[in-house]
């Protein structure tokens, strides 16, 4: 009985020692977590493409063997089909899409009729709110000398979409309102607090994406004056002048 446990030990020790080596050595990750975390990506990818995706796009994208992602793509499509999940990866067209599941259409359906539609800001509601954003507190007549163009309507549809609010009034002659950004702003921008508002570089990038790509629909007429100045961004983002 004793030789037979001191040999279970002196088993167990080649072991440990290999163990212990392979760490040392920093032996390559196994071949399952690539597989996971190239799956993740796929799963990513499916999720953000409006149009079908084949295996041929993505592989060539990801510098993957067609064959792998086909494996992997087959293991999403069982994963979803499992009845806990609402939403489901089908293959469309030839390639690969992700769409919640036909059993729950009806119940998906309703709920969206309830849903508020999508805000779309005009480029001169854009524009003012930055010039809030960056400037806040800050007067209507303050906000039209940085753009240099009357703007009150542009300004009651911020008001009326609550992105904007009044914060008291300015201890000035005519004591004008101030305006200020609201917490309706911050969730509509994806924003934690006002401190990751983009820098001027970025500011510019995002302005003139807006404008080449048509992002930004107006969502009422604009008289003539109402058209953004070239220049704006860097009235907004400039240091306050000294009063």
């Amino acid at each position: 009985m004793e030789e037979t446990e001191s040999n279970g030990g002196n088993d167990l020790a080649p072991v440990a020692a290999e163990q212990l080596l392979i760490e040392a050595l920093g032996a390559p990750a196994p071949a399952k977590t690539v597989d996971t975390e190239l799956k993740a990506v796929l799963e990513a990818l499916v999720y953000v493409t409006d149009e079908p995706l084949s295996s041929e796009q993505i592989a060539s994208a990801l510098g993957q063997p067609k064959d792998l992602v086909e494996r992997l793509l087959a293991e999403l499509l069982a994963e979803y089909d499992k009845p806990e999940h609402g939403v489901t990866i089908r293959q469309i067209a030839g390639g690969y899409q992700m769409g919640t599941k036909p059993e729950h259409h009806d119940a998906v359906r309703n709920f969206v009729k309830n849903l508020k539609p999508p805000m779309r800001l005009s480029m001169a509601a854009l524009e003012t709110l930055a010039v809030v954003a960056y400037k806040q507190p800050i007067t209507a007549p303050e906000i039209m000398e940085i753009r240099g163009v009357q703007g009150a309507g542009v300004l009651k549809t911020l008001l009326d979409r609550r992105l904007v609010a009044a914060a008291g009034r300015k201890n000035v002659i005519g004591r004008p309102i101030l305006y200020r950004t609201t917490k309706d702003f911050l969730v509509q921008f994806g924003l934690k607090d006002l401190g990751e508002l983009p820098t001027l570089k970025e500011f510019e990038e995002i302005r003139r994406l807006a404008i080449s790509d048509d992002v930004a629909v107006a969502t009422e007429e604009q008289p003539p004056e109402e058209q953004p100045r070239q220049d704006v961004a860097e009235d907004v983002l400039s240091p306050p002048a000294e009063e």
